[in-house]
Formats: structure tokens, sequence, C-alpha cells
């Protein structure tokens, strides 16, 4: 006698599925496990082989555990990974404050902006961006900061606080001569008051993945709040 598939819920008169009919079923849509492997889940395997097919769907459950099991690993071993580089990204950031906060002149906070925070963040090169006709700010002029027109700034940042690019060609009006060596960037608005121009630092990294559309900006975002608290310092400048 058949085995009933039944649903107490179901009206009397609704017609029982049968063992023979779900097995009848399953020969005639011989992948309907790889269509719906989540079925594996509630299957129960025979506990012993009785013939090479029986063999060969104990396999296919085994085969599905081994690649939940890597799919697993991988996942995990993914989180550790950015578990560690946000450490080791959260400490650079923390050493380039520091250091930062020990210049001991206007133009030595500037060289360490644009020279020791290269180093400190692993990046190829880094670089203050200022729009000005050379008067809006005093010391505009000092070495390492590029000045550029009104409304460069905003053309290239479209409104955007943070522009991260990859696999992209250095800008010569921001890398200097150092703009052949840029494959991908991270440009960070510097607001330093209301009443001064717009301001970015770029990072320039000669790896074309470095920086990449839609990672986290919360770390170099906070980099470049220190810089405007530290430019107002300095320069004796109202919020």
């Amino acid at each position: 006698m058949s085995d009933l598939v039944t649903d107490p819920e179901t009206d009397d008169k609704t017609p029982s599925i049968t063992s023979e009919d779900v097995a009848a079923y399953l020969r005639e849509n011989p992948r309907f496990l790889q269509s719906h492997p989540e079925i594996c889940d509630v299957l129960v395997p025979p506990k012993k082989t009785q013939g090479r097919k029986i063999a060969d769907f104990q396999s296919f459950l085994i085969d599905r555990l081994k690649a939940d099991k890597t799919k697993a690993e991988t996942t995990t071993q993914e989180i550790v990974k950015t578990a560690r580089n946000n450490m080791n990204n959260q400490a650079r950031i923390a050493r380039a404050v520091l250091r930062l906060l020990e210049a001991q002149s206007f133009d030595e906070f500037i060289e360490a902006v644009t020279m020791d925070l290269t180093a400190m963040l692993d990046v190829d090169i880094t670089a203050l961006i200022v729009e000005s006709n050379g008067h809006d700010i005093p010391h505009v002029q000092s070495s390492g900061v590029r000045v550029v027109p009104a409304g460069t700034i905003q053309n290239w940042m479209q409104g955007k606080p943070s522009l991260l690019q990859s696999d992209i060609g250095g800008i010569e009006a921001i890398y200097g001569g150092g703009a052949n060596l840029v494959r991908s960037q991270a440009l960070v608005r510097v607001d330093i008051s209301l009443d001064t121009p717009p301001a970015i630092i770029a990072f320039g990294s000669r790896d074309p993945e470095l920086f990449q559309d839609g990672q986290g900006t919360e770390q170099v975002s906070f980099l470049a709040r220190v810089v405007e608290r530290l430019f107002r310092t300095w320069l004796n400048i109202p919020h």
C-alpha cells in the first residue's frame, strides 16, 4: 500500500499525494534538488547503501555539506581579514593624528600633512589642494599646498564629502609630477571655515584597487576633521 502524504488542515475531498507520486515527480524532474538545494536540509538519507543510486544520493548530500563548509570557512576568513585591515587602518590613522598634533609650526604641520602622512598611511603620494587666488588664506603659498581655480574642487567632488576611485590616471593639478604614479585615489573635503575656500586632501596610490568606490571612509574622514581643526588653530580662523 502506498504511503500517504497528507495535511490534516486540508479538506477530506482534497486529493492525497502518495509517496509514489513524489517518487514519480522526482524521476520526471531529476534536477529538482539542484534547483532547490534547500530541500536537502530536511531530507534524511538511508542508513545503509542499497545500490549505486542511493550511494550517489548520499554523495550528493556529502558534497552539499562540503560546499557549505567551504563557503562558511571562506566567509569567516574574509571577516577576519576585514577586521585585521580595519585594526591596521585605525592604528595608522591614530599615529597620523599624533604626528599632526606634534607639529611645532604651521609649515611643519603642512609638511606633516603632505609628506609624513604618505608613509604613515602606506600610500604613494599625498596632496593638499585649495581653491584660492593666493590671498584668501594666509600662507597658502606654503610648500606642499597646491592651488587650483575656484570651482575646480566642486567639479571633482560633485558635492560629495569624499570620493574613492579605482583604476584611474592621476590628475596633474592634484599630484603634479607624481600624477603618472597614481592609479587609484581618495579625495576628502577639508572645510576649514565658512569664510575660506574649499580644500581637499588627496591620497594617491599606484595600486589600482587600493581605493574603490563603496569602501568605508569613516577613518579618513576623521583625519580630515582633525586637519580642519588644526588649520583653524594655526591660522587663528574661526569656525
